[in-house]
């Protein structure tokens, strides 16, 4: 489906109001940069001779048992989303949020960093998954982040942390090792970490709710479509492959790389 004349004329009714507009992004969006979901064939880790999903690696149970190995599997991926460069998609929300300011919010679930790279505003961007390039301390001394050094990263599978390296991966204030920055497989949201009481208030305020590139595989982007529907808020979900979220109002089968960019030129030819 396309975006169709009855569909134009909503956005441009809600675009011209003071309502809020919401973008909730998943995987779907990093993967047009060539960045892997993990769930696949990219997501296994080996120690030794054991094989890992990224549901058992990246926990914080294996990191008790085996931090080392876990830094190195988040390392990697960190590696690979720096090589990656925000495409169409990204740029859409950019200009999104400039157009839109205080009326826009974007509710992310990827750690990769490149809305932020693409130059969406850290205030409005709610990344409830975490971030590759931050780390925290793992004793919870304080919830302050802290950028991970821009060279600490693994360019394959086979590297190993040097010694240098991990000495730095430890919490500036207690010297306790420190984590990534990621909401782990067995771990619970967070607003002080995650924003993700901010994310579920910023539903609560959305006229316009636009899905892209997530199959809900996880709770809160559930929450966050229902809290929309619920107060007769209008759904866009942009996807490649039909998901949870396509019937609830309007399904457009495309890239977000072409249906976000058709969206904000509808948007721009309607500015006062």
């Amino acid at each position: 489906m396309e975006i169709t004349k009855n569909l134009e004329k909503n956005l441009i009714h809600i675009f011209n109001s003071n309502k809020q507009i919401t973008v909730l992004a998943g995987a779907g969006i990093s993967a047009e940069s060539g960045i892997p979901t993990f769930r696949g064939p990219e997501g296994y880790w080996t120690v030794g001779s054991e094989v890992y999903q990224p549901q058992e690696i990246a926990t914080y149970r294996m990191f008790l048992k085996n931090p080392k190995e876990v830094w190195k599997w988040f390392l990697y991926r960190r590696g690979v989303c720096h090589k990656a460069k925000p495409n169409p998609g990204h740029q859409a929300l950019v200009e999104m949020e400039e157009l839109l300011a205080n009326r826009f919010s974007l509710v992310t679930q990827n750690v990769d960093g490149l809305h932020l790279r693409a130059g969406n505003s850290m205030e409005r961007t709610y990344q409830i998954h975490g971030n590759l390039d931050y780390m925290r301390c793992s004793k919870e001394c304080t919830d302050t982040l802290y950028p991970i050094p821009k060279d600490i990263l693994l360019n394959s599978r086979e590297e190993d942390i040097c010694n240098a390296h991990w000495q730095l991966l430890v919490c500036p204030q207690c010297k306790s090792p420190s984590r990534p920055h990621v909401l782990l497989w067995d771990e619970y949201y967070r607003e002080a970490l995650y924003r993700s009481g901010s994310a579920q208030n910023a539903a609560l305020e959305t006229e316009l709710l636009i899905i892209v590139g997530t199959s809900g595989a996880t709770s809160l982007p559930h929450q966050i479509a229902r809290i929309v529907s619920e107060q007769g808020g209008l759904i866009i979900d942009i996807n490649i492959e039909p998901n949870c979220f396509s019937d609830l109002d309007h399904f457009i089968q495309q890239s977000s790389g072409k249906a976000l960019p058709e969206i904000v030129a509808i948007f721009k030819q309607n500015t006062n």
